[in-house]
């Protein structure tokens, strides 16, 4: 397994990953503009990403005095669900005080609430539909609430003790230090800030979109295209599986190592909501037609990304917990210097990265429904896989310095990094 502890989550706020100092001050100028660019180009009937100039909306576009109201309400409405007494409370990793953190285990409840709540409106006869119009002034509002917390949040970082700050968010430059998060997990009493937007209002408010989308298509041509079905459901049980797994997420690097900043806050709140859905989006104004014999291939294909991603981030989690379990206690393991064992069989002795494998192929299947006429909607899979190939090769680096000979010998015996017989 990596040396580095992993997230079974979507990587949604991982854009500094890509960036330095002076992306620090580029990224939040830079993404706000890209999120508005793509939402923007989706809903134009030529979609396309290489025309120049680029088109931004105009200001008017940006305004709808409803958005702010179901954006603020849609955010009240989560952290009710986060304190209602719903599943189980966790505890968090060791921090460096000695102390650990409780964390309501109850995002999936928050799902299953708000799909009731859209039955319900559906069965009222409310619009849903309007979301699509309401895309762009949406975004611009989230956009706002971003950067409104994000100054929150520094400027609230300056009272925290030492102990509570990020080790990486508190270097002196104030640019940086925003954009990264100087606070490692800030609270207003016992809600946590960080891990409430980690999965709460921006993942769940992904399917909300895409929902929306598909209500769209309905009032426009009577039924939800197959093509559609497809992209809504895929993504569902994506974000199903994360917040099902939300439990995990406390020994991620999000939670365990990043302060809170623009990053995540950005990632979180607009960046995954507005981004990642835009294959819906596109759909709506870019009708496809899928056949049945491409359904059932593309089916297949987000079935074994699934599959791979799930087993995979399983077999290591359990490892992590209990080496001693059935399920891992029989895994060819090497030893370390540092008294650690790695996996080298099962899922992380196939490829060295086999959770990257699945998230890949998943990302692919949730493009191919709307064909290959525009590169818009595989946006995501591209911009995913530069992702990842720049995380593995930044994992490869720090696992090298912490083992030394033996990630030389996982190495050996495993060499194939992320896709099999190729990379």
């Amino acid at each position: 397994r990596s040396c580095l502890t992993k997230n079974n989550l979507p990587p949604s706020h991982k854009l500094s990953e890509l960036f330095s100092f002076s992306g620090a001050v580029c990224i939040p100028i830079f993404l706000p503009l890209t999120v508005l660019f793509l939402i923007g180009l989706s809903r134009s009937p030529e979609a396309s990403v290489l025309q120049w100039p680029p088109s931004l909306p105009s200001y008017n576009q940006l305004l709808d005095p409803l958005a702010p109201v179901l954006l603020l309400g849609w955010i009240a409405l989560h952290i009710l669900l986060y304190h209602l007494p719903l599943g189980k409370v966790s505890e968090g990793l060791v921090l460096r005080d000695g102390t650990r953190l409780k964390y309501p285990i109850n995002g999936f409840h928050g799902l299953c609430v708000s799909a009731a709540l859209l039955i319900l409106l559906m069965w009222l006869g409310a619009p849903l539909g309007y979301l699509f119009e309401l895309l762009l002034p949406l975004a611009a509002c989230a956009i706002a609430v971003s950067f409104l917390l994000s100054i929150y949040l520094y400027i609230r970082s300056f009272w925290a003790p030492s102990h509570a700050l990020a080790l990486g968010g508190n270097t002196g430059n104030p640019l940086y230090d925003f954009f990264i998060g100087r606070e490692l997990n800030p609270r207003i009493g016992n809600f946590d800030l960080k891990y409430f937007c980690e999965l709460r209002p921006g993942l769940i408010g992904w399917v909300v979109i895409n929902f929306g989308m598909l209500m769209k298509e309905v009032e426009l041509r009577g039924s939800p295209s197959l093509a559609m079905i497809l992209v809504n459901s895929f993504q569902l049980l994506y974000v199903a599986d994360a917040l099902w797994n939300e439990e995990a997420v406390l020994t991620t690097m999000d939670i365990v190592h990043d302060g809170f900043g623009f990053m995540l806050v950005f990632g979180d709140l607009a960046w995954v909501p507005f981004t990642y859905g835009l294959q819906a989006a596109f759909l709506v104004v870019h009708p496809q037609t899928v056949t049945w014999l491409k359904a059932v291939f593309i089916l297949l294909l987000n079935g074994m990304g699934y599959y791979i991603f799930r087993k995979s981030n399983s077999q290591k989690n359990q490892f992590r917990r209990d080496p001693t379990h059935p399920s891992v206690a029989g895994l060819e393991t090497i030893a370390t210097a540092t008294g650690k064992r790695l996996l080298v069989s099962g899922w992380w002795g196939f490829v060295r990265h086999p959770n990257y494998l699945g998230d890949l192929l998943m990302a692919l299947a949730w493009s191919l429904p709307c064909g290959f006429s525009h590169l818009l909607p595989f946006f995501y899979v591209i911009y995913f896989t530069v992702l990842l190939v720049h995380r593995e090769a930044r994992d490869e680096r720090q696992c090298k310095a912490k083992y030394g000979l033996a990630w030389d010998a996982y190495c050996h015996r495993v060499p194939y990094r992320i896709f099999p017989y190729i990379y």
